[in-house]
């Protein structure tokens, strides 16, 4: 994808009214085939860039999953984080395409990055080669090439706020600390772990198939034992809906909420410990305790990564928004009526995109091929 840096300067001055027309004919509002058939609506454009309406109903379609993940909630509070995250699903893709951008602006090479990254996830599969990789992923309906560009846009993003924002952020141990201090009283919690799992199902299985699940189970408590990373393994093996997030189950605390026998268990370990594995009606489960609260404040060290994170949050977040809304101020942004950007400047000049104009057929060219005469 070219940024077409001329091209976003010259709209990005849309404040000249000469240049009103000039942006509007150029960008038709859909892609058309040469017969004037509608191959793909377009419902934003970020410059010379476009972000078509199947992409972001498949947009739409990932949050509820990835905000149940985020929130560690349900009910009514989890619908709400729902409803608010796909208010801004828009806003995200065309936050993204100014990114892209902008790091292709920057000259900003991510070549080695991508290779590190895909060879890392390779390892992290336990695949042998790069190949298989790329087998893996397309066993998986997903195209090679599309998640080869899904790496290269987080890299080029992650390197740009890396750059232009994060190093405007600074947190230092003394905030960390004065935090700490004066909201000691957040930190007091009752008892709670914070678990993961690797789920083997045994339904529908034979007593040998049993057995073997549970073997398979066993090993797998061992590789986490000898070191393998918990997350991974349930992302590759585990067999229940938490699989995709590495097993992440959330925040437990002995109020009946877990089985006996499994509360008796976790609430015995430390953070990082796994349990043995435990048979359930449907199958194996090994819990990992991803962290572990005593009862009562919790000391500095236990909560200083929290703060930590909770700082940085609360301090990249609008600097992220106001280098965005930059972003947004020197470049042509467009989106169809009936869609909302909710990061829109106010007061910002709407361009008009006109429809497509199918090609017409020329009717002097047209001319009828007379028939040559049959018989005498």
């Amino acid at each position: 994808m070219k940024i077409g840096t001329a091209f976003r300067g010259a709209c990005a001055a849309i404040v000249c009214a000469a240049l009103l027309s000039v942006c509007a004919a150029v960008l038709p509002a859909q892609t058309t085939n040469a017969k004037g058939t509608v191959i793909e609506e377009i419902i934003a454009r970020v410059n010379n860039e476009i972000v078509t309406l199947s992409d972001y109903n498949k947009a739409m379609k990932a949050v509820p999953q990835e905000t149940q993940q985020d929130c560690a909630c349900a009910g009514a509070q989890l619908q709400a984080a729902i409803a608010e995250a796909q208010k801004n699903v828009l806003r995200g893709m065309i936050d993204q395409q100014l990114l892209i951008q902008r790091a292709k602006d920057m000259n900003i090479d991510v070549t080695t990055d991508v290779v590190n990254r895909l060879d890392s996830i390779r390892k992290q599969n336990n695949l042998a080669t790069i190949d298989d990789l790329q087998k893996a992923v397309e066993q998986q309906g997903e195209s090679w090439e599309d998640f080869k560009q899904q790496i290269t846009n987080n890299a080029l993003t992650q390197e740009v706020i890396g750059q232009e924002v994060g190093r405007q952020v600074n947190i230092g141990p003394e905030d960390v600390q004065a935090y700490y201090n004066a909201h000691k009283s957040d930190f007091n919690r009752p008892e709670e772990v914070v678990l993961s799992d690797i789920f083997l199902s045994t339904q529908g299985k034979t007593d040998a198939d049993i057995d073997a699940v549970k073997k398979r189970a066993e090993d797998l408590r061992t590789r986490a034992e000898n070191g393998e990373d918990f997350a991974t393994l349930a992302k590759r093996y585990s067999e229940d809906s938490q699989a995709t997030t590495g097993g992440q189950l959330g925040i437990y605390q002995k109020d009946g909420s877990l089985a006996k026998p499994i509360e008796d268990a976790v609430f015995t370990l430390q953070k990082g410990q796994v349990t043995e594995p435990i048979q359930t009606k449907t199958g194996y489960m090994i819990l990992h305790i991803d962290q572990h609260y005593q009862a009562g404040v919790q000391p500095f060290e236990v909560v200083r990564d929290e703060i930590q994170n909770k700082l940085y949050e609360q301090q990249m977040d609008p600097e992220m928004r106001k280098y965005l809304a930059q972003l947004r101020e020197e470049s042509y942004v467009w989106v169809k009526p009936g869609y909302t950007d909710t990061a829109a400047i106010p007061g910002a000049t709407v361009i008009q995109e006109v429809a497509p104009t199918p090609d017409v057929p020329d009717k002097k060219s047209k001319k009828k091929i007379p028939f040559p005469k049959v018989g005498g």
